[in-house]
C-alpha cells in the first residue's frame, strides 16, 4: 500500500510538446532506505524527481510522501521532504548563514531553532570558514553542501536529491556520503539520482534503473545485480553497448 511507502509514486507522466519525457512511473520507496535512481542521460530522472516533490505539475498520476500526497496536500507533504533539485538556482547574492536564515524563515521556523542548526549544518559541512562569501562565489562542491544544508535544516523524514555528487571534489563528496548514511541510519529515507555507479553500490539499499521515461528494473541492490557488477547490469537494462567494434579503427 502507498501509505506504507516512504516515497510512493504512481502512474507518473510529463510531455513535452510531442516529447514524452515521463511514460507512466510506477515506484515505492522503503521508509529507511538509500535509494538511488540511475539512467543515462536524458532518460527522466530529473523530471521524475521534480514532479515527485512538487517543483514540476505532472500530466497526470500522483506522489506521496508517507503517505500525503504532493500535489493535493502540499504544505503538509514538502514539511516532510527535503529536496535538493540540480541545476536550480539558490538565493546566492547571500552568504551562506543568510541563506539559511532565509530558508527556514521561509518554512516558518523558529529563527532562534534555525540559528542553531545553520551553526551546526555549516560547522560539519566544513563551510564555517567561508565567512560572509557569497554562496555565488562558492565552488561547485560548496554549493551542493550548503544545498544539502538547507534540504537537511527543518529536519525532514525523507530527502530527495538530483545528483548531488556531480562535479564534487573527493573531500566533499566523502563528507556528503557521511552525512547521508548518518542520515539514514537515523531513520531517514534518502533517494538519490546518480551516473557514479561506484557511489551506488557503496551507499545504496535499493536502486532503479530508469531509461526511456520508464522504470526498467527495480528492486534491492543485492536483487537488481544478482551478485553483478552494478554498472554492467545498468548497460545491459539500458540497452547500451559495450564494444566499439570495428569503428574508430583509425584511432
Amino acid at each position: 500500500m502507498i501509505s506504507e511507502s516512504a516515497f510512493a509514486l504512481r502512474g507518473l507522466v510529463k510531455h513535452f510538446d510531442q516529447k514524452v519525457a515521463v511514460a507512466g512511473v510506477d515506484l515505492d520507496v522503503p521508509p529507511g532506505s538509500f535509494f538511488g535512481l540511475l539512467g543515462p542521460n536524458g532518460a527522466g530522472k530529473t523530471t521524475t524527481l521534480s514532479m515527485a516533490v512538487g517543483l514540476l505539475r505532472p500530466d497526470s498520476g500522483t506522489a506521496t510522501v508517507l503517505g500525503h500526497d504532493v500535489w493535493a496536500d502540499p504544505v503538509l507533504a514538502k514539511r516532510l521532504l527535503g529536496v535538493m533539485p540540480d541545476g536550480v538556482r539558490l538565493f546566492d547574492r547571500l552568504d551562506g548563514a543568510e541563506l539559511l536564515a532565509y530558508t527556514g524563515l521561509l518554512r516558518g521556523m523558529d529563527p532562534a531553532v534555525v540559528d542553531q542548526r545553520a551553526r551546526e549544518l555549516l560547522d560539519v559541512l566544513a563551510l564555517a570558514d567561508a565567512g560572509r562569501t557569497l554562496v555565488v562565489d562558492y565552488s561547485a562542491g560548496m554549493k551542493k553542501k550548503i544545498g544539502l544544508a538547507s534540504a537537511l535544516l527543518h529536519a525532514p523524514r525523507v530527502l530527495v536529491l538530483d545528483e548531488p555528487f556531480e562535479a564534487v571534489d573527493p573531500v566533499s563528496g566523502s563528507l556528503i556520503r557521511d552525512i547521508l548514511q548518518r542520515y539514514v541510519t537515523g531513520g531517514g529515507t534518502v533517494i538519490f539520482s546518480s551516473h557514479v555507479m561506484e557511489v551506488v553500490e557503496r551507499l545504496c539499499t535499493h536502486v532503479a534503473i530508469m531509461a526511456d521515461g520508464r522504470i526498467k528494473t527495480v528492486g534491492d541492490l543485492a536483487t537488481v545485480t544478482g551478485g553483478r557488477d552494478l554498472e554492467e547490469v545498468f548497460v545491459e537494462v539500458v540497452g547500451g553497448r559495450t564494444s566499439t567494434g570495428e569503428e574508430l579503427s583509425w584511432l
